[in-house]
């Protein structure tokens, strides 16, 4: 007898946490019954040492959608109990499997998906005519994936997930604040990376960007970008990124070529074009700054504003990421017109009719999170101070909106700004944090962060606290000091 007991209580913990019955093999999962889905692959795969179930899906919620899955499931043991579904980035268009493998080899059932279309990231083309599409990447794909996912791992493991965590930057971080505003019961936890919440506005930032470029004389060059870099570094700190960029008042303006100087300084059109891409685009009825600009400091950096902004010279602008992103959005999102040109628009009344049009279907702005404070979600939000594709001043924007709208945050939020960090990763300072580990320490041990410590190459850190003003002061104070708006 005691044998048998032995041997069905190591059967029972090979079944994972939780679970009262055997797994279901993962070929057989292909038969599993989802709303308007079906389970079009299923295969299991290894990996140091362990199996996880590879399963894809297509869903069909209209009959212009087909959003595509993929989920991944540990095997037995391997799985930790938990569920992260990743964000995608750009305008989607496939889905990252490599990211996925690796989440998993951490223990995590986790999921993801195309947003709804086949593409490449810049590419908003497949919208055009299909406005069930931008709906599916704008926000019905998330939901679609978190229904098929936690279905799939039910029938795998004979019971959901313990704790469902959703993790994305850049896009994925606009996605993460979309399920924070629309399903809040879906996530006990959510880390939202850079997001292009206020994706709308970017467009129209990014439109003011290349008209302003594009003014005569006014394009900056790897030269132009170099002193622009040197200029801000020698003006707000010395170092190799800007340590307190909340300080730093940077004016491109004192760059201006002296009479016989024609090295390292600027020309009035390309100081003028700097300003304006340091404070964002300028409503030219109102004056209003709706979205904040980029900040100074990794102009000439790699992965920087020749990426994002400049291109590599005057003639490839166009490749640019920030062109193609803003182009195609004004094209397909916005005009349906594929002859349109942002170059030449209105940056007031007709960005607004622009606006009027996408934001319902990408912008994830809302600053009311109540239902998902209520039921006890956890919101972490990052953001790099140097990103030249997502001003940094607009996670702060957002923050600063939600402590307007929720008063006290300190129980379910945190901002964390990263001195130096690029777009997501990279740049001068180090940012490398394990985000998901941080919130699942929240999530299951109940001890909210406080300050994290973000490394780099070298054995380089720095710490990083809570932004000021947004968690309210604990008991105990924070654990780092942080500079003073």
């Amino acid at each position: 007898m005691r044998g048998l007991l032995f041997a069905a209580g190591a059967a029972l913990a090979l079944m994972g946490p939780g679970l009262a019955k055997a797994e279901t093999a993962c070929a057989d999962l292909k038969a599993t019954k989802l709303a308007h889905a079906e389970v079009t692959a299923a295969a299991t795969e290894s990996q140091g040492g362990a199996d996880y179930c590879r399963l894809s899906v297509t869903s069909r919620p209209t009959s212009d959608s087909e959003i595509g899955v993929e989920v991944w499931i540990p095997v037995g043991a391997a799985w930790n109990g938990k569920f992260v579904q990743l964000g995608n980035g750009g305008f989607a268009g496939s889905i990252n499997s490599a990211s996925l493998k690796r989440i998993a080899a951490q223990g995590y059932a986790v999921a993801g998906t195309d947003n709804g279309h086949r593409a490449g990231g810049t590419d908003a083309s497949w919208a055009l005519g299909h406005r069930e599409k931008i709906v599916d990447y704008g926000w019905r794909s998330l939901k679609e994936t978190t229904e098929a996912a936690k279905a799939l791992i039910a029938a795998q493991k004979a019971g959901g997930p313990k704790q469902s965590y959703f993790v994305g930057c850049s896009d994925g971080g606009r996605e993460a604040l979309m399920e924070a505003q629309r399903y809040p019961a879906d996530f006990d936890g959510i880390v939202a990376g850079a997001p292009a919440n206020y994706m709308s506005l970017l467009f129209g930032n990014a439109a003011g960007q290349q008209q302003a470029l594009a003014r005569p004389g006014a394009y900056l060059d790897k030269a132009a970008l170099e002193t622009l870099q040197a200029g801000a570094l020698k003006d707000c700190g010395g170092e190799s990124f800007i340590r307190d960029p909340l300080s730093c008042r940077f004016d491109p303006k004192t760059l201006i070529c002296k009479p016989g100087q024609n090295t390292g300084c600027l020309t009035p059109a390309q100081a003028a074009a700097a300003a304006e891409i340091y404070r964002g685009r300028k409503d030219p009825r109102t004056g209003r700054v709706p979205l904040p600009g980029v900040s100074p400091g990794a102009e000439a950096l790699g992965g920087g504003w020749q990426a994002w902004i400049t291109g590599v010279n005057q003639a490839g602008i166009a490749n640019a990421a920030g062109y193609q992103f803003g182009s195609n959005a004004f094209k397909y999102f916005a005009f349906q017109d594929p002859k349109f040109d942002f170059l030449t628009m209105d940056l007031g009344a007709e960005f607004d009719r622009a606006k009027a049009i996408m934001s319902p279907m990408i912008d994830s702005d809302s600053a009311d999170l109540s239902a998902f404070k209520k039921r006890g979600g956890k919101l972490i939000q990052y953001h790099g101070w140097n990103d030249p594709a997502i001003p940094a001043r607009s996670s702060i924007l957002y923050a600063e909106d939600l402590r307007r709208t929720m008063g006290d945050m300190s129980g379910f939020y945190r901002l964390y700004m990263v001195p130096g960090m690029l777009h997501c990763a990279g740049g001068n300072g180090p940012g490398n944090v394990d985000w998901i580990a941080t919130l699942d320490a929240w999530v299951v041990g109940g001890q909210a962060p406080a300050s994290v410590t973000a490394t780099g190459p070298g054995g380089a850190s720095q710490l990083l606290c809570p932004h000021p003003g947004v968690a309210r002061r604990e008991a105990d104070g924070w654990a780092c000091k942080v500079a003073k708006r």
